[in-house]
């Protein structure tokens, strides 16, 4: 065995849902110890930051039943590996924020390889992309933030996901979020 993988010895139970797989296995570490090891395989996530006449635009805020809380989040979803990454992306904006593909002028990648979330208990990657909505469109219900510094201070405090708090930094980083 080498010293940087651990081996399978044998899995003990494998539960399947639509959303997720929960496994567990014993492993031999790379100490040569025999360890109970649990793990979740779940399909990638997929998050697009939205610009709509120079502010961020969100979908209204949604309860989130694993932290007991109503969270602002950008639009994402899963992963269907079936589609490519932007037609997941359309899909997701068509279901969050009632957008059709005419309706954007753009949709850039953020990150040309998959982020690993936790990558010691799942398999699961992070996708993000960044979209501007046409002006003349009429969005609907929603969060706006203005692209300022005393608002973007703002959504700061108010953005708790992680991954949202990542790809806005990452767009900002990269000057496809223009901050004014």
């Amino acid at each position: 065995m080498s010293n940087n993988y651990w081996e399978v010895i044998s899995q003990f139970v494998e539960i399947k849902s639509p959303w997720l797989k929960l496994i567990g296995e014993k492993v031999k570490d790379n100490k040569e110890q025999i360890l109970d090891y649990w793990r979740v395989e779940k399909d990638d996530s997929l998050i697009i930051i939205t610009e709509y006449k120079n502010q961020l635009f969100f979908p209204p805020c949604v309860y989130r039943h694993g932290i007991n809380q109503v969270t602002l989040d950008f639009a994402g979803g899963r992963v269907n590996p079936q589609i490519t990454l932007e037609e997941n992306a359309f899909l997701i904006l068509e279901r969050e924020l009632n957008l059709e593909k005419k309706d954007l002028k753009n949709l850039i990648p953020i990150n040309q390889k998959p982020w690993i979330i936790n990558s010691a208990f799942n398999n699961q990657k992070l996708w993000g992309f960044y979209s501007q909505i046409k002006s003349e469109i009429n969005v609907g219900e929603g969060i706006f933030y203005s692209l300022t510094q005393e608002d973007l201070l703002r959504l700061r405090n108010d953005l708790t996901c992680i991954q949202c708090r990542s790809l806005l930094l990452e767009s900002i980083c990269q000057g496809i979020v223009a901050v004014s």
